[in-house]
């Protein structure tokens, strides 16, 4: 299946994604993670990404089309994929039906997680990060074993700003102006679908591959 998940950050999209990826073999495809790679490697289009960030620019939606497009074209794809992250405007919906087009694929579902603020605060202001490695724990759902110091390596933890509850609301705001759009373009169609995102990850799981069909 080819598949596109939309969702407020904290709302699940990436973590269900991963688990679509280890148990049926859809690639989970992160906007952000490509991105990273096509630079690291050193793709032309990486290297032109990378012109606008050293910039502070937003890379431009024809840039990322081919980012996207290049990791679309992969082998491993052919079991299917999960898009998390894009398209993030009409131009880029677009363009990726023009591109789905030429690779002979089809869309199969959007999928928009849908989850209340009081949640996703609750998540994300749980949510601390280990200063060495960057490993991640919740103070409600994973804590550490010693409050305030990672498991693993032994350094203190923090909350980073993004997470704090102030900074959260702030985030869903621009999700939804953002998104809206998009949301709306794809809401008229069949593929579309809504996931209660509410719950334990294995809640949300199952409701998903119900709502896939699988």
């Amino acid at each position: 299946m080819n598949l596109i998940f939309f969702g407020p950050p904290g709302g699940g999209k990436g973590t269900q994604a991963r688990l679509l990826q280890a148990r049926r073999g859809f690639v989970q495809i992160s906007t952000g993670d490509i991105l990273r790679e096509a630079i690291a490697v050193g793709t032309s289009l990486g290297r032109e990404a990378q012109r606008y960030m050293d910039k502070g620019e937003l890379v431009p939606d024809v840039v990322m089309i081919g980012i996207v497009e290049e990791r679309l074209r992969r082998p491993d794809t052919a079991a299917g994929f999960v898009l998390d992250g894009f398209p993030r405007t009409l131009p880029q919906a677009a363009a990726l039906e023009e591109m789905l087009g030429r690779l002979g694929r089809r869309l199969d579902r959007v999928v928009d997680f849908q989850v209340s603020e009081a949640t996703l605060v609750r998540r994300l202001s749980g949510r601390r990060v280990c200063q060495a490695a960057g490993h991640i724990y919740h103070v409600e759902f994973n804590p550490p074993r010693q409050p305030g110091v990672c498991d693993i390596d032994g350094s203190p933890l923090y909350q980073r700003e993004d997470d704090r509850p102030e900074t959260v609301r702030r985030r869903m705001e621009v999700y939804r102006a953002q998104t809206a759009p998009v949301l709306e373009h794809y809401r008229a169609r069949s593929v579309y679908t809504v996931l209660d995102a509410e719950g334990a990850v294995e809640e949300v799981s199952t409701r998903l591959e119900a709502a896939l069909g699988l």
